[in-house]
């Protein structure tokens, strides 16, 4: 991991990625399955082949067993924090349980991607949530840990929100009186960001200068599309009302905190070399050729702590390319298509949406 560490996060095409890191997913899937007993009895009952060839080979499990059992390959002491995925009431969170080293391995990945996309310099940050989401470090929801990941790109850090959610038009005049001029980060989840932000920006009808601004944001588009918003809609409408275009879209989860695909100005999320994506036919699970609409597989090596490695998602997507998207960045590039035929609300957005505040 260390070599990969000091390496380019977009800089590997198809042939050496697979060489460097099957050896890697091979470990990897070694580890758990010598230290996580459930893991070892899901790979047993489905006959694993230690010598595969190809990162497809790789097993993988459905994200959803982490909701329904504790899985870890590490002894319990070692466990300094615990993650649970958002989910509505009557939903089971996912839990998941980080020891030091894949922790720190997440940030380390984290600030690589982004950096990418971003730039490495800090900038202030507006943060497009409330301060209470982050008060309870032993037990991070999604939304908090997605905020605190994300601070380490950001200095003198604002809350755009109150903790009712109501937009905080003083914090917001006095952060953008402060750093006129400047580029600034804006973080937050989508549907938190349209309902309590940007719509709240339209009905004051005062305007307020955001062009200097880049916005990262995710956590699910369920809530919008049911509401007619499409991402071209979100992003005609912070351009018209503010000014911002420099919007960023993530595709992530807890089970795979660290490992994001962050979208280019092409439109396209991309895989880094930390993590690689599979679309499967839902049918067989073969390999989806590129183009074609199958479920998400999504692989990362940052998972020491748990076997999240290798996670057949509750998504659809499609893999539209590999190592030629015209933004430079070598690797697959995707689109999320929508979440499976019943399956449940997952994503830090969706689930507020629904009536859970993280």
């Amino acid at each position: 991991m260390e070599e990969l560490y000091r390496m380019a996060p977009f800089g590997l095409g198809h042939q050496e990625k697979e060489e460097k890191l099957l050896p890697e997913y091979k470990k990897l899937t070694e580890h758990h399955y010598r230290n996580c007993e459930k893991y070892k009895n899901i790979l047993d009952c489905i006959g694993w082949d230690p010598g595969c060839r190809t990162l497809e080979g790789i097993p993988f499990i459905p994200v959803r067993l982490f909701k329904e059992y504790e899985l870890y390959s590490v002894p319990e002491e070692a466990i300094v924090k615990t993650v649970a995925s958002s989910g509505t009431t009557g939903q089971v969170s996912s839990k998941i349980f980080l020891d030091k080293s894949t922790s720190a391995g997440q940030q380390r990945a984290l600030t690589a991607i982004v950096g990418d996309f971003i730039g490495r310099s800090r900038m202030p940050m507006l943060i497009l949530d409330c301060p209470d989401v982050v008060k309870n470090r032993s037990m991070f929801s999604t939304r908090g840990a997605g905020i605190l990941g994300f601070s380490t790109f950001g200095t003198k850090r604002a809350y755009a929100l109150k903790n009712d959610m109501a937009l905080d038009y003083e914090t917001l005049e006095s952060f953008l009186e402060n750093y006129s001029g400047q580029r600034f980060l804006m973080f937050g989840f989508t549907f938190i960001i349209w309902k309590h932000f940007l719509l709240e920006l339209e009905k004051s009808g005062k305007h307020y200068d955001l062009s200097n601004g880049v916005m990262v944001h995710g956590g699910g588009w369920k809530k919008l599309k049911s509401e007619a918003v499409s991402k071209e809609e979100f992003r005609r409408r912070f351009r018209e009302a503010c000014g911002l275009e420099d919007i960023h879209e993530n595709y992530g989860m807890a089970e795979q905190t660290g490992s994001i695909f962050v979208e280019c100005g092409c439109g396209h999320l991309h895989a880094s070399i930390y993590s690689e994506v599979i679309v499967r036919d839902p049918k067989t699970f073969r390999p989806c050729r590129i183009g074609e609409k199958g479920i998400l597989q999504v692989m990362s090596l940052l998972p020491h702590s748990y076997p999240g490695h290798s996670l057949l998602t509750e998504d659809e997507g499609a893999v539209l390319g590999e190592d030629d998207c015209l933004c430079g960045r070598k690797g697959k590039y995707f689109e999320i298509i929508g979440r499976l035929a019943n399956a449940e609300l997952r994503g830090c957005s969706d689930t507020y949406a629904a009536g859970i505040k993280g």
